[in-house]
């Protein structure tokens, strides 16, 4: 062999070696979460099939998302994840921080990439050069050894997600100071970019009672949503509310700069709620916080029916349905009540729907009226309160927080060309066999999805069949309009 062919063979042997030296492997694979890729994908599948996708405005800039043990936290990991899925993502940036290494400021994790069980998820160096070198940010694989923050996130990313590149952070000492700076670091890498997912990365109590937990963990959760970073950090620092407060507090400075209007909250749990002890539990949160699409503010603008209430009428229907779910509440009444206006005694379909802290609470209809309008806004509202299976039954404490929404239905046309079915104006009834799903009209305008989006969503999430069956001729399509009015 020649001494260039040798050189040459040496040199490749070499570069392959630091290439492969150059990925990180997860060490938490087999304790935290399984590490058999089939077992691992089918698990957090499982999971991400049981979430609910949420009614989000716009578009999901950032989340909130635990990382203790998957058979723990996972459940409430993948609303969050299963939120963010609903539009493709190219770049995920994790801010966790590190449980065990003491130091100031944020480590950027600088290897080529990160192998999990499911494969390399790899590292946008651009970012990585763009970010490294700002004040206390500097580059440091070694906090990432091991570190479940960061951890935990990376196999819900790859089977949510698909392939993104990451950027992957751990703050140091959670003080202020370090939150601002990263926040500030993170909008100026990020203000020009669009396909991208932030994850504060954060569990919320720990070792306290069910009970104290659940009371403690509330008030956290509404401090985070309220999407002011700083009194979040002033009200929880050193509280025992969230161990990875600084984390969420740089992503809330970060995610306010770029335009996020809210915070919601997704899911909420307990270790006990998944078979641990009451008496020492750890809180879990699944939060996001969204940005107004153009195309949602637009929607809203175009969309102008005319009205078939008057304020009065309007009126008279949300007083109904709440004397009537606060009479049922506190009496187990039906209400008895008339009403002398014509217009309330067309039988018309319609939905009721509950909101607490701008988060759904309950949402009942009927497609097929049977009665007059006025008995079934009254009818309605008490099965949204108590009948609704996605929610306990509402509790007459919360009554007043509660927001009323009514929705009144048109007549149902059957179509057989999707193309008539106009976003924003129209809600849309699929049907296949015994199986069917509804929208409402502003189901789209709430989450800016385009056509696609939403009939994908309502085949798959409503209505169980296939999310194409839609486009394939394959199920019966019905639209409607509908005129909603709120309190």
């Amino acid at each position: 062999m020649s001494k260039a062919i040798w050189f040459y063979f040496c040199f490749s042997l070499l570069s392959l070696t630091l290439m492969a030296g150059d990925i990180q492997n997860v060490e938490l694979a087999g304790s935290w979460y399984p590490d058999s890729p089939g077992l691992l994908r089918q698990t957090i599948q499982n999971y991400l099939d049981q979430a609910e996708i949420p009614l989000l405005q716009g578009r999901v800039l950032a989340l909130v998302s635990p990382h203790a043990g998957i058979a723990y936290s996972g459940g409430v990991a993948a609303w969050g994840f299963k939120a963010a899925s609903l539009k493709p993502v190219g770049l995920v940036v994790v801010v966790g921080f590190s449980h065990r290494q003491d130091y100031d400021g944020t480590a950027v994790f600088d290897k080529e990439g990160f192998q999990t069980p499911l494969g390399v998820l790899y590292t946008d160096k651009e970012l990585l050069e763009k970010i490294t070198g700002q004040d206390k940010i500097f580059a440091d694989s070694r906090p990432f050894k091991a570190e479940n923050s960061i951890e935990l996130q990376l196999p819900f990313i790859q089977v949510a997600l698909g392939d993104p590149q990451v950027l992957l952070l751990a703050i140091g000492r959670q003080n202020l100071q370090n939150a601002r700076i990263l926040g500030e670091a993170l909008y100026e890498i990020l203000k020009d970019k669009d396909d991208f997912l932030l994850i504060a990365s954060t569990d919320l109590s720990h070792y306290l009672s069910q009970a104290e937990a659940r009371t403690i963990d509330a008030s956290t959760a509404r401090a985070i949503i309220k999407l002011e970073p700083e009194e979040l950090f002033s009200i929880c620092s050193g509280q025992n509310r969230a161990c990875g407060l600084a984390a969420v507090t740089a992503v809330e400075i970060c995610v306010k700069k770029l335009g996020a209007d809210q915070a919601v909250i997704l899911k909420q749990a307990t270790s006990a709620d998944n078979g641990a002890a009451k008496t020492n539990v750890v809180g879990y949160l699944s939060a996001a916080f969204t940005k107004p699409d153009r195309k949602i503010i637009q929607t809203k603008e175009s969309v102008k029916m005319e009205s078939l209430f008057n304020l009065k009428q309007r009126k008279e229907l949300l007083g109904l349905a709440r004397k009537t779910i606060d009479g049922y509440l506190k009496q187990g009444k039906i209400l008895q009540v008339e009403t002398e206006d014509p217009a309330l005694k067309e039988v018309r379909g319609v939905f009721v729907t509950l909101r607490k802290d701008e988060q759904l609470r309950g949402c009942i209809g009927n497609i097929i009226a049977s009665q007059p309008l006025y008995l079934s806004v009254r009818d309605m509202a008490i099965a949204a309160a108590t009948q609704d299976p996605r929610f306990p039954r509402l509790r007459t404490e919360e009554l007043p927080n509660i927001k009323i929404e009514i929705s009144v239905l048109s007549r149902f046309k059957k179509i057989t060309d999707p193309d008539e079915i106009v976003i924003g104006t129209h809600g849309v009834l699929v049907k296949k066999g015994s199986r069917s799903g509804l929208y409402l009209p502003q189901v789209a305008i709430e989450t800016g999805w385009n056509r696609e989006e939403f009939m994908d969503s309502l085949c798959a999430e409503k209505a169980g069949i296939a999310k194409d069956s839609w486009s394939r001729g394959d199920c019966e399509i019905q639209i409607f309009t509908a005129e909603a009015f709120s309190e």
